[in-house]
């Protein structure tokens, strides 16, 4: 059974290394020093990325997390010492106003401050509020916690256009309920994580041989755009976006049918759907349009010779302040070991 005390101390520490697309550093050492402890050999990648191996022989698999969260960048300062940004992956800016945020110069600097409007009172401009839709070209901008008036007073605390701006996570359980940004993906790096501890402790015998791949840079479609020279499937663990018409539920583990680009492998998602029903955890099958893909759809069109499939948690309020269960991500790193060959630890 998943260890809660483990996958949520791992999953907090996830959150707390600001890693908007473009900035893994940080949060890479981190993965490697985990893994290290775990005892498993990894490698990193030029542009980023950590691949481990957890052992087995024979027919490698790829299973992939990504580590990198949707964010905003500084495209200009303004005259009154606001900066007008524009979105690093898919954050829209009505789920991100009123956000805190941290700004990061590249000379190291950390500064905060808050996504608003502008105007921003109700009380003062409720015409123009009601009137517009927010929108990072005209009328949304971040304030900084500083005594700022113009552009030149920006520019004097280092700060520039290129600057990366990571958003608040605020994660909260309640009830067994998950209220955080960047569910997608940490949480499933944290149940990654949580099974390769399971694996490592237990000295298991696992049916292939596997990789982990913590990937860097899904959220702009490239992130597994590499694979080992070796791999024949890709499994990625990722949020399942709950919806209308939509089957996906917080409480149970998605096993992926389709997304916007193509349909997953049929034979190797039957193996997944075979392995649910064969260790009675709670699933559904789903389909994720328009909007939606995974790491595995950059590694089929970087031209792989592979098989590719993809479960996760179901989670609602997609690349907004999202939602998911325990329960949910319990089903999923179950799904996971099971479909590894191992019994329930």
């Amino acid at each position: 059974m998943l260890d809660r005390d483990y996958f949520f101390q791992q999953f907090q520490n996830l959150l707390a290394i600001d890693s908007t697309t473009g900035q893994f550093r940080e949060i890479q050492e981190y993965i490697l020093s985990e893994l290290k402890d775990l005892g498993c050999p990894a490698s990193v990648c030029r542009k980023g990325g950590v691949i481990a191996e957890l052992g087995g022989e024979g027919s490698p698999l790829v299973i992939t997390v990504h580590l990198d969260d949707i964010g905003l960048m500084v495209r200009h300062i303004n005259a009154d010492g606001t900066l007008n940004v524009c979105p690093v992956g898919g954050l829209y800016p009505f789920y991100c106003v009123t956000e805190n945020v941290r700004i990061h110069t590249r000379r190291g600097k950390v500064y905060t401050g808050a996504v608003c409007r502008t105007p921003n009172s109700i009380h003062v401009t409720e015409e123009e509020l009601r009137a517009t839709l927010p929108d990072f070209r005209s009328n949304v901008c971040v304030v900084l916690d500083l005594p700022v008036k113009t552009a030149e007073d920006v520019r004097a605390y280092g700060i520039e256009t290129g600057d990366m701006i990571a958003l608040d996570p605020r994660m909260v359980e309640t009830g067994g309920y998950i209220k955080s940004r960047f569910i997608d993906d940490k949480a499933c790096a944290a149940i990654l994580l949580s099974a390769i501890r399971s694996i490592r402790s237990r000295e298991a015998k696992l049916n292939r041989k596997v990789y982990a791949y913590f990937s860097m840079y899904e959220e702009i479609g490239h992130g597994t755009s590499y694979l080992p020279q070796d791999t024949e499937d890709i499994l990625a663990i990722d949020i399942a976006p709950i919806g209308p018409q939509q089957n996906s539920d917080e409480r149970k583990v998605t096993v992926f049918a389709k997304d916007s680009r193509f349909p997953y492998h049929w034979e190797m998602t039957n193996e997944l759907i075979a392995a649910a029903e064969e260790n009675e955890i709670d699933y559904v099958t789903d389909i994720f349009t328009p909007h939606y893909g995974t790491d595995d759809d950059t590694s089929l069109i970087a031209g792989y010779d592979i098989r590719h499939a993809a479960i996760g948690p179901g989670t609602a309020n997609s690349h907004g302040y999202e939602r998911t269960h325990i329960d949910g991500l319990i089903n999923t790193y179950r799904l996971l070991l099971a479909y590894l060959g191992m019994k329930e630890d």
